[in-house]
C-alpha cells in the first residue's frame, strides 16, 4: 500500500510539474513579445505622438486620428453587437427549445466564429459599402465588425446564462415573478461576469482587426478627424500595417510605438473588464 501511495504521489508531482512547465512555455513568449515591443517602441511614446497628426509622409508627428478612429470603431461595434448578441443568447438559453433548429443555429454560430476576418471584410464591402451605399465609412466598418464579433458574444453569453443554477429560476417563479422578470433581475445579474468576458473578447478582436476595416472604413491618411458615421477614418491596426509595409524609410521606433499603443488599448480593455468581473463575482451568491 505504501509503495502504491508513493507511486501515486510521484505521478501527481510529475503531472503538476509538466503542467507548470507547459504554462511557463506558453506565457514566456507572450511576456517576451510585450517586453520587446515596449523596449523598441517606448522611446516613441510622447505627448506629441499621442495627440498630434502624422506629417512628413507619416514619418513624424503623432497618431491621434488613428487612436480616435479605433475608439469610434470599437464603440460602433459595441452599439450594434452587444445588445443583439445578448438578446440572441437570452433567447437560446432561456426560451428556445432543444430541437434540430436550435442545434443547427448553435453549430452555425460556432462555425461563424472561425471564419477568417478577410471574408467578413469582403461581405461588408458587398453589403454595406456597395449594396446599401454606406460608402467607405465608420458605419460600414462598425457593422462589419459587429457581424464578426457576434458569434463570440452569443456563445460566451449563452454559456454564462446556462451556468446560473436552475434553482434561481425555480425560486423566483415560485414567488410570483414572471420569466422575463426572473431573467432581467436575477439571471442577467448573476451571469454578468461571463457575459462581460464574451463582450470584451469580441470587442478586443474588433479593435485589433485590419482586414475588415481595410475594405469598409479605413483610410490611408486623413488631415482631420471624422465628423459623422458616414466618414472614413484612420485606425491603429491599419495605420500600423501602412507604416510597416508601404512607407519607405519609416523609423522603426514609430512602428513599434504604434504597436505599443494598440497593445496598451487592448490591455486597458482587459483590465477594466477584469475589475468589473471581479466585483460582480464578489457579489454573487453561489
Amino acid at each position: 500500500m505504501r509503495i502504491l501511495s508513493r507511486n501515486r504521489h510521484a505521478v501527481q508531482r510529475l503531472g503538476f510539474t509538466l503542467l507548470t512547465l507547459i504554462a511557463v512555455i506558453t506565457v514566456l513568449p507572450i511576456v517576451g513579445t510585450v517586453i520587446f515591443i515596449l523596449f523598441k517602441g517606448g522611446s516613441a511614446i510622447s505627448l506629441e505622438f499621442l495627440t498630434g497628426f502624422p506629417r512628413a509622409g507619416m514619418r513624424e508627428g503623432g497618431i491621434l486620428p488613428a487612436i480616435i478612429g479605433t475608439i469610434y470603431l470599437t464603440i460602433g461595434t459595441a452599439i450594434f453587437s452587444v445588445p443583439l448578441g445578448i438578446a440572441a443568447a437570452i433567447y437560446l438559453a432561456e426560451y428556445a427549445s432543444d430541437n434540430k433548429l436550435t442545434r443547427l443555429i448553435r453549430i452555425a454560430i460556432i462555425n461563424l466564429a472561425g471564419i477568417p476576418s478577410v471574408v467578413y471584410g469582403l461581405f461588408g464591402l458587398g453589403l454595406f459599402v456597395l449594396f446599401l451605399q454606406f460608402g467607405t465609412s465608420i458605419l460600414a466598418a462598425s457593422l462589419t465588425l459587429s457581424i464578426m464579433t457576434l458569434p463570440v458574444i452569443i456563445s460566451t453569453a449563452e454559456e454564462a446564462l446556462r451556468s446560473v443554477p436552475q434553482s434561481f429560476r425555480t425560486v423566483s417563479i415560485s414567488l410570483g415573478a414572471t420569466k422575463w422578470q426572473t431573467i432581467r433581475k436575477i439571471i442577467l445579474k448573476e451571469a454578468l461576469p461571463g457575459i462581460l468576458t464574451g463582450v470584451i473578447l469580441g470587442l478586443e478582436r474588433a479593435a485589433g482587426e485590419t482586414a475588415p476595416i481595410l475594405f469598409t472604413g479605413a483610410a490611408f491618411f486623413l488631415p482631420q478627424l471624422p465628423n459623422s458615421p458616414f466618414d472614413a477614418t484612420m485606425a491603429v491596426p491599419y495605420h500600423l500595417f501602412v507604416i510597416s509595409t508601404q512607407v519607405p524609410e519609416m523609423p522603426i521606433q514609430i512602428q513599434y510605438g504604434t504597436a505599443l499603443v494598440l497593445l496598451a488599448f487592448v490591455l486597458t480593455m482587459n483590465i477594466i473588464a477584469t475589475v468589473i468581473r471581479s466585483r460582480a463575482r464578489a457579489k454573487r451568491q453561489w
